[in-house]
């Protein structure tokens, strides 16, 4: 099966979230063996790029979220823990006995 996004055929996982996403992984990440003066500049990139796109880390969360559900959606099947009466009281700001 072929995925397309915006008329590009993904053809890989770095495919997918760079063409989601719109931006290079490495932009984000980084890349091994990069100098300081590089990582500087990559990081004052983000930084624009995030001061532009107030929205970016909404659409980072929408994009993982629907990898994750396509992909491993047993990630997805939470199960909500018993909270305990002293654990319940620390939350709210009590003292546990």
């Amino acid at each position: 099966m072929r995925a397309f996004i915006g008329g590009h055929e993904v053809v890989s996982d770095t495919d997918f979230v760079e063409l989601a996403l719109g931006t290079p992984v490495e932009l984000w990440l980084g890349v091994e063996g990069e100098s300081e003066m590089e990582r500087a500049a990559r990081v004052d990139a983000a930084r624009d790029i995030l001061a532009d796109n107030p929205d970016f880390p909404d659409r980072v969360s929408r994009v993982a979220a629907e990898a994750i559900e396509a992909f491993a959606p047993e990630l997805f099947n939470v199960i909500p823990m018993p909270a305990t009466a002293a654990r319940r009281r620390q939350h709210r700001g009590g003292v546990a006995a």
